[in-house]
């Protein structure tokens, strides 16, 4: 992100104060429901043995409050995408399409430059 000066603010899921408006919007952005988003390595996860996709969103919410430690982390999100974990490929979701054609453009230019300069040792 700072690579391509974009904008971002970072939060502390463990530290700062998370809105219910802020659980809800991750929840509204997940594509399988609480599975991606919830760790089923933590400490909470384990005790608490719930059946995540039976809870309401109430009850989601507050579980996430008093459980902060349930939460995957890195959670990069916009106001249309989610992105859960650390994926150097998949947060280039985030960069604006013209920054990605570029680097696409400059990514292909140099496989032809290395096919090239292969192909003419081979002859």
């Amino acid at each position: 992100m700072e690579l391509h000066h974009l904008e971002y603010e970072e939060v502390n899921l463990l530290t700062d104060n998370i809105s219910r408006a802020d659980y809800l919007q991750i929840l509204s952005l997940t594509d399988n429901g609480t599975e991606e988003i919830i760790s089923t390595r933590s400490r909470a996860y384990h005790r608490l043995q719930l059946d995540f996709e039976q809870l309401s969103l109430n009850e989601l919410v507050e579980i996430f409050e008093k459980n902060r430690t349930l939460l995957r982390r890195p959670l990069i999100l916009d106001n249309r995408r989610l992105q859960v974990g650390y994926n150097e490929d998949d947060i280039r979701k985030f960069l604006p399409r013209e920054i990605r054609q570029v680097e696409l453009t400059v990514a292909t230019d140099k496989i032809k430059e290395n096919l090239d300069e292969h192909l003419s040792k081979v002859d």
